[in-house]
């Protein structure tokens, strides 16, 4: 993988790969865990906790990136801590702030008002749709995540991938599911460990409403920890989402 430096950057985003050509966007709704300096740059938790998978998607911009190389397609990715504003919920959703998230709870959003979170919207998550919007043309959505090995008092999660969809447009991830399926070793979670969809997502928003094809693929965080890591996922996912993309769109 060549080294990470973006094209352009924004406060809310950064954009790998601009005038790639393929088939793909990929995006990366919860790439870091910064807070700006705006808001102080803390949300006054421990530095503990702003490393686990409730601030951001552990290891999933790294995956992101190198998944853009493979494909030779753009990447998106937010850069901002999900903690601050989670881009992949719609601007009505309750989950918008979080201020309780696997048992931790978040200071600086107990009290947070309507002229607060405006002006979250207004600097980081407006922005970064809007470059998913300008980047997405007639490319299939390609959504990176990653999950938690297990939430605090609940069993272990088996699956080393998940692959979310929804109901409103199943194709490609079904397509992605049966090829993921074929590759030695990999335990395929289907809407697992959480189902694929919530109205006003990123998927929803940039797929879906616009018809676009799309699939987002969950990786277990314990298994792209380090660039050797998530460079072999990359290696060994883009194969299988090249077909799976060739079967549904001809």
């Amino acid at each position: 993988m060549t080294e990470f430096r973006p094209e352009i950057r924004h406060e809310a985003f950064e954009i790998l790969g601009a005038a790639r050509r393929g088939l793909w966007l990929v995006t990366c709704d919860h790439a870091t865990n910064r807070v700006p300096e705006w808001l102080g740059g803390t949300l006054g938790i421990t530095s503990e906790d702003m490393a686990r998978h409730i601030a951001y998607d552990v290891g999933a911009r790294g995956l992101s990136v190198a998944l853009g190389e493979a494909l030779d397609s753009p990447v998106v990715c937010s850069d901002f801590s999900r903690l601050v504003i989670d881009p992949n919920r719609g601007e009505d959703d309750p989950t918008l702030v979080m201020k309780l998230y696997d048992g931790t709870i978040i200071p600086a959003n107990r009290h947070v008002g309507p002229t607060q979170v405006e002006e979250r919207l207004q600097r980081l998550y407006r922005p970064y749709h809007a470059a998913l919007a300008q980047m997405a043309g007639g490319r299939a959505i390609l959504a990176i995540h990653s999950f938690t090995p297990a939430l605090k008092g609940r069993p272990p999660r088996p699956w080393h991938i998940g692959v979310l969809h929804s109901p409103e447009d199943e194709r490609l991830s079904r397509a992605v599911i049966t090829e993921l399926q074929a590759v030695p070793d990999w335990c395929v979670g289907d809407n697992e460990p959480y189902s694929g969809h919530l109205p006003g997502d990123a998927i929803d928003r940039h797929a879906l409403k616009p018809g676009r094809h799309n699939t987002l693929i969950e990786v277990r965080n314990d298994l792209i920890g380090s660039v050797v890591e998530q460079q072999d996922w990359a290696r060994r996912l883009a194969p299988a989402l090249t077909a799976a993309l060739g079967a549904v769109a001809g």
